[in-house]
């Protein structure tokens, strides 16, 4: 693939957001770039548009004639897809996401993986903003729209990439962590927690993957990793690396200190060992985020690079496109997008936007869309987590069809919980984007906030709010 640039890229599954990111990538170099995909809409498909990549509505055996050079499969697609068995009886050669970023954007440059189960998007995104900004040119990949960019991705011209690593497995015909594949240098580790229910059966599972990116750090690598969480120091003996870096709240190399918020951003003292460092201004919310500054922070002056250019960029960092992203103010409402889908990423975006407006009522509006939260397994962490707002809007699960009778998410249970919780607290449930949306009007006054958390496009709920209020 890498120098044949007259050559046309296929893409199953391109608008999800690594693939979408990969398909520019490829733009990028010079490529021909198509694709598939049957869930599409904004902000991935006008943006594919806007690169000048062809997207194809709904898999299907036809999108391969004439035959594309090459397809990159998504982890999306099974053998049952018709598009992909048409795949499988061509000679159409085909690779997945991973092993395409390993071989052909990485290659033998210095690989920066942020992986954990939570907080990999804005970590990724705040340190390619980092590294761009101290003029190292990095090449990157955001599972997400960083609001500094243009773009979330660049080929970059320098010797770093930063990617973020996902532990869901590759592909179909490749079941092993994203991450396998990602050459990792230098790592930052956020946290380790049971996730992707669909895939991993349980934490240990879920602990092995990792040991594998673990394995992975060379010797005179480097690993920033979560000092505060409790999973990661089984972790620590698979590593051969030397350099290892622990930051949190308490008991680590690097912790917060002091910490100041307002509604514009936040200010917090970096310890180093008991001894005062420097302050770090962020635009970021929530402690987990700062967490995520420090993480970055503490990578990027490891690596060499100069404490002032590094606190500079950081105090400049947008944050990501849904990741906390205040949409609209409507009628003195603020409404809030956020990606949060697992119980732990709900209680602390919740926990973020209280401390960033604390005179407001929050409510907030879940749809349990992804794998996990479509299943029973966190329905009580769930319901716990909601009570973190003042109100819970509790929509009905996505597509459950796939998922068998005894093991779906059911939403009375968790409104149940949550009044058995919090009594004093107001929890219901909409069966409908519509019925949501009246819910909040009904609800919502000048002053409240509205914090929507879905991995999803919740049926175009965003656009119709604002339309409505």
């Amino acid at each position: 693939m890498a120098g044949k640039k007259n050559q046309t890229i296929h893409l199953m599954g391109i608008c999800g957001t690594a693939m979408g990111s990969l398909a520019g990538l490829l733009k990028e170099m010079g490529y021909e770039v198509q694709g598939s995909d049957q869930n599409v809409y904004p902000p991935m498909s006008t943006r594919l548009k806007a690169l000048g990549i062809t997207l194809m509505e709904g898999y299907k055996p036809e999108n391969l004639v004439p035959a594309p050079d090459k397809v990159i499969v998504g982890n999306v697609m099974s053998r049952t897809h018709s598009e992909v068995q048409a795949l499988l009886s061509s000679k159409i050669p085909y690779t997945s996401l991973p092993q395409a970023m390993g071989e052909y954007l990485i290659g033998d440059r210095h690989s920066i993986v942020i992986a954990g189960t939570h907080g990999k998007t804005t970590t990724s995104a705040l340190c390619a903003w980092v590294f761009d900004s101290v003029g190292a040119q990095p090449g990157f990949l955001v599972g997400g729209v960083p609001l500094n960019f243009p773009n979330s991705f660049s080929v970059g011209k320098g010797n770093y990439f930063v990617i973020e690593g996902d532990e869901y497995d590759t592909a179909f015909f490749d079941k092993v962590p994203k991450f396998v594949h990602y050459k990792p240098r230098s790592v930052i580790l956020t946290s380790v927690e049971f996730d992707h229910a669909d895939i991993y059966k349980d934490l240990d599972d879920v602990k092995n993957a990792f040991k594998k990116l673990m394995a992975l750090i060379p010797q005179d690598g480097l690993l920033v990793y979560n000092g505060d969480d409790k999973n990661i120091p089984s972790l620590l003996s698979s590593t051969k690396c030397k350099n290892l870096q622990s930051y949190g709240l308490k008991n680590s190399d690097w912790t917060l200190g002091e910490i100041k918020w307002t509604p514009e951003y936040a200010s917090f003292d970096v310890v180093h060992k008991g001894k005062l460092k420097t302050n770090i201004k962020t635009q970021m919310f929530g402690e987990y985020n700062l967490l995520n500054a420090l993480s970055v922070y503490v990578l990027a002056t490891q690596l060499g690079f100069k404490e002032e250019n590094v606190l500079k960029a950081m105090s400049e960092f947008k944050g990501v496109k849904r990741r906390q992203e205040i949409i609209g103010k409507p009628k003195g409402i603020t409404i809030i997008d956020d990606f949060a889908h697992h119980p732990t990423a709900v209680a602390v975006t919740l926990d973020g936007v209280k401390k960033r407006f604390p005179k407001s009522k929050v409510i907030g509006v879940f749809e349990p869309r992804s794998a996990t939260s479509r299943r029973k397994i966190f329905q009580a962490e769930f319901a716990k987590a909601l009570t973190v707002g003042d109100m819970v809007i509790l929509s009905s699960p996505y597509d459950q069809s796939k998922i068998p009778a005894d093991e779906r998410f059911d939403s009375e249970f968790v409104l149940n919980k949550i009044k058995e919780i919090a009594p004093q607290k107001s929890a219901v449930l909409g069966h409908s984007t519509e019925e949501i949306i009246d819910l909040i009007r009904s609800n919502a006054k000048e002053g409240d906030v509205v914090l929507f958390m879905s991995n999803g496009g919740f049926g175009g709920i965003y656009e119709k709010i604002l339309k409505t209020l």
